[in-house]
């Protein structure tokens, strides 16, 4: 098995992941796309987050059109902080240790891939996609000097649609009161308003 896995906190999920998450699936041959809402990540603890449980149930609204996404709150049933090896640990013993594992990241992520808890191990155990947009490209230079031979393997780039969609503006959007429609599902739109997230 191929299984593809989107992480982030989604605070909101937004059509740029979904879209990004299918031509990855499509690119690669994965069986599945599997949603995985972070708890508390690392490098976010100084930011207000949004309620695991909207968060999560933003995720299942946004992707359950699709046969090949599912959503797993594997790490917001984990106690303390979120790091990435944790989750790749837990999805090999889940779905046993022939099954494949991609990961997919921003370009940005993989400039600082290195930096991440445990990331030689990381990348041993898993493969990483890192996506960027149509005709920008990605430095591979420094990622190679800092895994090695490995990072060939492993660590794979792709161009997905040029979707420019931010959470952070969807955010600041609805604080002040501007329409987010076409940038979230419309069933996360109803949702946002039906909470009164983000006000």
């Amino acid at each position: 098995m191929r299984l593809g896995i989107m992480g982030g906190t989604f605070d909101p999920i937004h059509l740029g992941h979904l879209a990004t998450a299918e031509a990855v699936r499509e690119n690669f041959s994965l069986d599945e796309i599997l949603f995985i809402p972070a708890a508390r990540p690392p490098h976010k603890l100084a930011r207000h987050i949004t309620d695991e449980r909207q968060r999560l149930a933003m995720t299942i609204l946004a992707t359950r059109s699709n046969k090949f996404f599912r959503v797993s709150d594997m790490e917001l049933r984990r106690t303390g902080l979120s790091y990435t090896l944790d989750t790749m640990n837990e999805l090999h013993a889940t779905f046993g240790q022939s099954t494949e594992l991609f990961f997919i990241i921003g370009a940005d992520s993989l400039a600082d891939l290195q930096k991440w808890h445990a990331a030689r191990e990381l990348v041993d155990k898993c493969h990483f996609i890192a996506t960027t947009r149509q005709g920008v490209d990605i430095n591979f230079s420094a990622v190679e000097k800092f895994f090695g031979a490995i990072a060939n393997e492993h660590i794979h780039r792709t161009s997905t649609p040029g979707l420019e969609i931010s959470s952070t503006d969807i955010r600041e959007k609805v604080r002040l009161g501007r329409s987010i429609k076409y940038l979230v599902p419309e069933a996360v739109e109803d949702y946002i308003a039906r909470e009164g997230l983000y006000l």
